[in-house]
């Protein structure tokens, strides 16, 4: 198994990434593209100290981006719902 810190790049925090915690006990985090399931759970496992029911992912195209007549791409980007067992947490502001 890999290292949790090449699997896991970040964890999401956004509107909607707050909306589906408090709604559905889920978490999102920034993942590698080469991560399947069963590593993103073991990962979140190993590192919180929680329990995983289900995970689900979601890859992402780059957007197009210009600069003057050069028109780039940023990286694809891997996102997973990561949904945790009843009573278990992830407080990435916690005491903030």
């Amino acid at each position: 198994m890999r290292h949790y810190s090449e699997i896991i790049d970040s964890p999401l925090v956004t509107e909607k990434g707050t909306l589906v915690n408090e709604l559905g006990n889920q978490v999102l985090f920034r993942v590698r593209l080469g991560a399947n399931k069963v590593e993103i759970a073991e990962a979140v496992e190993s590192f919180f100290k929680v329990k995983v029911l289900k995970v689900r992912t979601v890859r992402l195209l780059g957007k197009k981006r210009r600069v003057g007549r050069v028109v780039g791409q940023k990286p694809a980007w891997k996102k997973a719902y990561v949904t945790l067992a009843e009573g278990q947490r992830i407080d990435f502001f916690e005491g903030a």
